[in-house]
């Protein structure tokens, strides 16, 4: 029995697409374009990726094997499944970075990110991608692929930058007559300004020592932009909210420095939402304790919030795509890595 249901695209034997081969370097190669493998499976002809932050992570080092990269991506489905229900080759559609059935106890509870069937994919930073459980991961865009690149960008950011910023305020508890602090000033700490600010929150404070990303929280809704870090940083907050702290605070770095940060500049029975990818963060126990905050983060579930994304940037209520501030073609996928780790860039977006 075939896998697949009929294609009408035809797809092309080979593919450009970017792999590490150890940190620092990058390199665009032709590789084999990836085909349905199981009923489940969609393959995507990519309109759209980009260099995330945590891409940086193994750039900078932290690199255990040689891989294709990214994980943000927009696209046309060219080649499905026989058991794929939800969607059409021909379709536009938008995923998350973490795969889900949506039928598991954990999908039901709002969770995708952490399902427990979750699938895989092929990397990103490519013309096409392979795709596993298709209906429970993708949603399905009104119309076909955007021609205005402005548009394209929002639905790319809320992929992963908008859909974690949009969770990090949520779990912040942003909403009126709160003040909400956003530690990190990368693409997904602004997208938590914007997000905290389309959410209701009277006031908003970023922070942040490089006027090109501050100009941008402010456009996004910033209220205020703090340069000070760490405690003074905190004691900032703290002056700006009577001496309480923030009602919520979302941490978006994932360091310890940002992390005992966000920590105290929440009140007492204040919220914080982190979601930078933690490296060498250790909390300790006792000002935790003291620090009588509620906490929830992690790996974001995106898929819970694209419908409402969605929806909200057909409105144009939101405009997450300004993050990229620079755009190139994919051959130039290691020029985009080096601006962004030299912070010449907030994110670049690729094109296929």
């Amino acid at each position: 029995m075939s896998t697949t249901a009929p294609t009408s695209p035809t797809i092309p034997a080979t593919m450009r697409a970017v792999v590490m081969n150890a940190p620092g370097d990058v390199a665009v190669e032709t590789i084999e374009t990836p085909r349905v493998q199981t009923p489940g499976d969609v393959v995507l002809k990519l309109a759209a990726a980009c260099v995330c932050g945590s891409d940086l992570w193994p750039y900078r080092g932290e690199l255990k094997e040689r891989q294709f990269m990214g994980h943000e991506y927009v696209g046309t489905v060219v080649e499905r499944g026989a058991d794929v229900k939800t969607l059409e080759v021909g379709d536009f559609v938008i995923g998350s970075f973490m795969l889900s059935d949506g039928t598991c106890e954990i999908c039901q509870a709002g969770y995708p990110s952490r399902c427990a069937n979750a699938g895989s994919y092929t990397g990103s930073q490519a013309q096409y991608m392979r795709i596993e459980l298709a209906d429970g991961s993708l949603v399905k865009v009104p119309g076909d692929e955007p021609a205005d690149p402005e548009l394209l960008a929002d639905y790319l950011a809320a992929s992963d930058v908008m859909g974690t910023g949009w969770y990090a305020a949520v779990a912040a508890n942003a909403g009126p007559g709160r003040t909400i602090a956003v530690v990190g000033d990368g693409a997904v700490g602004l997208c938590a300004v914007l997000a905290a600010k389309t959410l209701g929150a009277d006031r908003v404070i970023a922070f942040s020592r490089h006027e090109d990303r501050a100009a941008l929280a402010r456009e996004f809704g910033a209220d205020v932009v703090i340069a000070e870090r760490g405690d003074e940083g905190a004691a900032k907050v703290k002056e700006l909210t009577g001496g309480y702290g923030a009602h919520g605070v979302v941490e978006a770095v994932g360091n310890q420095t940002s992390m005992m940060q966000a920590i105290a500049s929440c009140r007492p029975g204040g919220h914080l939402g982190y979601v930078g990818v933690a490296h060498g963060v250790s909390l300790p126990g006792d000002q935790l304790f003291f620090a009588e905050i509620h906490m929830l983060g992690g790996p974001a579930p995106v898929r819970r919030f694209l419908p409402d994304l969605i929806d909200r940037i057909l409105k144009r209520e939101i405009n997450p795509g300004k993050v990229f501030t620079l755009r190139l073609p994919l051959e130039e996928a290691p020029e985009a890595y080096k601006a962004m780790d030299e912070r010449r860039a907030i994110k670049v977006l690729l094109e296929p």
